[in-house]
C-alpha cells in the first residue's frame, strides 16, 4: 500500500514541477530570453504545453483574462496542493485502517 502512496505523491509532485518549469520557460519566451526557434527550447515548451494544458484549459475558461497575466497556473498549483493535502489527509489513513 505504501507503495501507492509514493506513487501518488510522486506523481502530484512532478506534475507540480512541470507546472512551475512552464511557467518560468513561458515568460523568459515572453522576455525574449530564450529563443523557440531553437530546437531543444521548441520540443520541451512543446512537452510542457502538452502536459500542462489539459488541466489549464477548464481554469482559463472559468477565470476571467485580467490583461496579460495568467493566473491559471497559480490556480492550478494550488488545486493540486489541495489535491495532494486531502489525499495524504483523508485517503492515506483509510489505507491503512488508521
Amino acid at each position: 500500500m505504501s507503495a501507492l502512496v509514493f506513487l501518488v505523491n510522486s506523481a502530484i509532485g512532478i506534475f507540480k514541477i512541470i507546472l512551475i518549469v512552464w511557467v518560468i520557460t513561458s515568460w523568459l519566451v515572453a522576455f525574449n530570453v530564450i529563443n523557440t526557434r531553437n530546437q531543444f527550447v521548441a520540443s520541451l515548451m512543446e512537452f510542457l504545453y502538452r502536459a500542462t494544458e489539459p488541466a489549464l484549459r477548464p481554469i482559463r475558461r472559468i477565470v476571467p483574462d485580467l490583461g496579460g497575466i495568467d493566473i491559471s497556473p497559480l490556480i492550478l498549483l494550488l488545486l493540486v496542493q489541495a489535491i495532494q493535502i486531502f489525499f495524504n489527509d483523508s485517503i492515506v489513513p483509510l489505507l491503512y485502517g488508521y
